[in-house]
């Protein structure tokens, strides 16, 4: 499963790199449910609020993803990491910012 702000999710960008280079399908979140990620993360978490109902949104929303076949979900915005965290949901996570940031300071350890 892939969330990120509606434009990640909607162009092929992003999905088809992940489809081309490692073989793995891509499912996105239906439109309503793109915008209402899209919407929380602009409203919301760029302004740094965290609320207890968006949690619940998008933990509805990796719910339905995972009943559509996902057995992960790639948080692919980087304020996405602010509202859901791993112990939020038995799904496996795929966090972004982490493993970029990981990836830039062991190659800056080489």
């Amino acid at each position: 499963g892939l969330l990120g702000t509606k434009f990640t999710m909607e162009q092929d960008f992003y999905k088809q790199r992940i489809i081309k280079h490692y073989g793995i399908d891509v499912i996105v979140p239906s439109d309503e449910e793109q915008n209402v990620i899209h919407s929380i993360i602009y409203k919301e978490l760029c302004l740094g609020k965290v609320s207890k109902s968006s949690r619940i949104a998008y933990l509805d929303i990796i719910e339905n993803l995972v009943k559509k076949g996902a057995q992960g979900v790639i948080l692919g915005c980087t304020e996405i990491g602010l509202l859901i965290e791993k112990h939020h949901t038995h799904t496996p996570l795929y966090d972004t910012t982490s493993i970029h940031t990981l990836a830039a300071v062991k190659e800056a350890l080489k």
